[in-house]
Order: structure tokens, then C-alpha cells, then sequence
């Protein structure tokens, strides 16, 4: 077999075999909760918010209130592909808190959901909501 061959062989080899890949992305920092437990609500004001979290990715007017949402995401991916076919699983989640202010800005209360670091890499046949066995 001549080097060309075995090289062409090889080339083949690899674009038929099999292949697994992961990948991830982010979208915003991450929140902390401690900074966001640090608001009190009734003392805090849009000002403190802004100065402690920086701009908001949204601000809604709600009459003559506000409210101001933050938010991260992070998405885990994983695949596999052989030849031209691919399988993939992602799983996305997402941190959020929407802070509510009256007519003086000041706090009057905000909800939150940190739900990012439970992100978890998995094969497209597997369901990321699945408790893990112990």
C-alpha cells in the first residue's frame, strides 16, 4: 500500500469514526446571592441597586413604579456524531431576579430564581432531570 493510500485510508477512517463533544455558554455574569440578599427592601433604593449590580438587562414601567430585571444564563451541551448524523442535549437554566421599586424608587420587594448551577452536561440519550443515583 502506498503512503497516498494509507493516508486517504486514515482520513477515511477518521470522518466515519464516531465522536463525542461538549460545550457551553454563558450569557451575562453570574448573580450572587449574597449581593442580592444585601437589598432590604423598604431602605434600598434603584440607586443602591444599580450602584451594588450595575445596569439592568430590562426596566419595565408599571404605572408610576419600576421594575428592573437581571439575569444569567447558562446553557451545558453535549453530542455525538458518526458520519453525517448528530444527536445533541442541551440544558439551559437560568438565574433572575425582578426588583420592584414605587414611585420613589425605593425597594418595595423582588423575587428571585438561581437555578444555573444545577446546568449539567448529558448524552442525548440522557435526561438531565433525572435525580442522580447515590
Amino acid at each position: 500500500m502506498s503512503k497516498i493510500q494509507a493516508r486517504s485510508l486514515l482520513v477515511l477512517a477518521l470522518a466515519f469514526a464516531p465522536a463525542c463533544f461538549v460545550s457551553r455558554s454563558m450569557v451575562n455574569e453570574p448573580l450572587r446571592r449574597a449581593q442580592i440578599e444585601s437589598l432590604v427592601p423598604g431602605e434600598s433604593t434603584a440607586k443602591d441597586v444599580v450602584a451594588l449590580l450595575g445596569a439592568p438587562n430590562e426596566v419595565i414601567q408599571l404605572g408610576s413604579r419600576t421594575a428592573y430585571r437581571y439575569d444569567f444564563t447558562l446553557m451545558k451541551r453535549a453530542g455525538f456524531t458518526i458520519i453525517i448524523f448528530t444527536a445533541l442535549n442541551e440544558d439551559t437554566r437560568s438565574e433572575r431576579v425582578w426588583l420592584f421599586f414605587d414611585k420613589d424608587d425605593l425597594l418595595t420587594h423582588l423575587g428571585l430564581t438561581m437555578q444555573a448551577k444545577g446546568t449539567r452536561y448529558a448524552m442525548p440519550w440522557g435526561d438531565v432531570h433525572e435525580k442522580k443515583k447515590k
